[in-house]
């Protein structure tokens, strides 16, 4: 048996994202965004799946703070509905839409629960798209209004704000690969769209360091992965570079070096496409941040194959064990990429997104999700492992507090420690719930 014991300061949560649990999407006076659009779109979402009630947290908060509360966390990360705020983008600003945060907010705070605000997680404002979305600079002074709004809100409210939520997935799943969100499927674009919102984010750092109070903190959420050669040859780990470059660094060294990593800005041009850089526009994505957050599942181990997509980088199946959505199960890529990370400074760190789909349901009532306990023991324990390297990782944000709309694929895949009946809205806690309840509480994990 070994005991794990984590720092006395260090902040247990768990995440969720706006439009995976709201639902109401016609109510409050919020707007239609993309994700509206794409998932009433036949073809775009799993089984026409949509977000049009999700888990109706817009109408079952108190509930919602009341698990959070049950199970123990002093840190809940969420996102903000942007078309709740202003819904045609940069318009006229919705009260009602800010009221119902307010009321959200203070009664997290009212729970002792601190709130870890996501900006932007993937529900651009349909209007905005319609004149040309993240590719279109207009939304980038839209995106810096809206942030206005937020910041002069909840100052004194919210003390931890993230920008972004995953930028390769706006950028690069969205509008390269198509699989979210406006689906476009053109490198170029990508490109466009990737750097746009690093000078959007760039511009919001610097209002928040004129509006917020000096303990306020804000930082961006890649979403970061880590591959492994298949082999030592040069050409799959160049292969595996590209790939962990692009989740991580391409939106990172902009932010901490002014530029974008050359060997990937040099694949990208080989390929026809290059980021349209502005003058003044790497100085003002360069706005120092105190936080990064890290969203990270799996590893893939990796070989170079020229048919294999823009990265020319295959993942190889090397028969781990998977969760329910098909990604393997090892923990030491959560280890590496932090140390990977730490090229850009011993700067704080938060796991904001971390879990495991397991699609396991109820049974006389319980819901026996061993295996995502697994999962989150084998990876609390390399969060631990980094802390004791000396890296600065402040908290642990389980992925998801609850089932949830689950973007493409829709319902179908269950990440929460709440198990969700989507027909009928009851909350079930899982095992696992009660498991990580435990370590919440002592502040230590054991395994045997």
């Amino acid at each position: 048996m070994t005991i794990f014991q984590f720092p006395k300061d260090f902040r247990w949560g768990a995440a969720t994202a706006s439009y995976q649990i709201e639902g109401a999407y016609q109510e409050g006076g919020r707007g239609l965004s993309i994700w509206d659009t794409f998932a009433h779109t036949p073809g775009k979402v799993f089984d026409g799946h949509n977000g049009n009630i999700a888990t109706d947290s817009y109408h079952r908060y108190e509930e919602d703070i009341a698990l959070m509360k049950e199970l123990g966390i002093d840190t809940y990360r969420f996102s903000i509905a942007w078309p709740r705020i202003i819904p045609d983008g940069d318009g006229e600003i919705n009260r009602e839409g800010i009221d119902f945060y307010h009321r959200f907010v203070d009664k997290l705070l009212e729970a002792g629960i601190e709130p870890f605000c996501t900006l932007y997680h993937w529900d651009l404002p349909q209007a905005l798209q319609d004149v040309g979305g993240w590719e279109n600079r207009r939304t980038i002074d839209a995106f810096v209004k809206y942030a206005e709004v937020m910041f002069r809100e909840f100052t004194g409210k919210i003390k931890f704000w993230l920008t972004f939520n995953e930028p390769w997935c706006i950028a690069f799943l969205s509008n390269l690969e198509g699989k979210h969100a406006p689906g476009n499927t053109d490198l170029q674009i990508a490109l466009n769209v990737g750097h746009n919102l690093l000078v959007a984010h760039g511009h919001a750092v610097k209002l928040f360091r004129e509006i917020s109070p000096a303990d306020g903190q804000i930082g961006i959420a890649p979403n970061v992965a880590w591959a492994v050669p298949y082999s030592k040859s040069a050409e799959d780990r160049a292969a595996c570079n590209r790939n962990i470059e692009v989740y991580a660094d391409w939106f990172l060294d902009p932010v901490y070096k002014g530029s974008y990593p050359a060997s990937l800005y040099n694949w990208f041009e080989q390929a026809g496409a290059t980021p349209p850089v502005q003058e003044g526009d790497m100085e003002i994505i360069q706005q120092p941040i105190d936080l990064i957050g890290i969203n990270y599942y799996h590893p893939t181990v990796n070989r170079y194959n020229p048919e294999a997509g823009y990265l020319h980088s295959e993942p190889i199946d090397m028969g781990l064990f998977k969760t329910d959505i098909g990604w393997p199960i090892d923990s030491v890529g959560l280890y590496d990429v932090i140390h990977y990370l730490q090229k850009y400074g011993n700067i704080d760190i938060y796991i904001t997104e971390n879990g495991a789909c397991i699609n396991d349901g109820p049974e006389n009532g319980i819901v026996n999700d061993s295996m995502r306990i697994s999962y989150l023991q084998q990876h609390i324990a390399q969060v631990h492992r980094v802390i004791n390297d000396g890296i600065h990782l402040k908290g642990y944000m389980a992925w998801s507090l609850m089932d949830n709309f689950e973007w493409a694929e829709g319902y179908r895949m269950r990440f929460g420690l709440i198990h969700v009946d989507f027909r009928t809205q009851v909350r079930t806690p899982k095992e696992s719930f009660y498991w990580y309840q435990n370590v919440i509480r002592n502040n230590w994990m054991e395994t045997r």
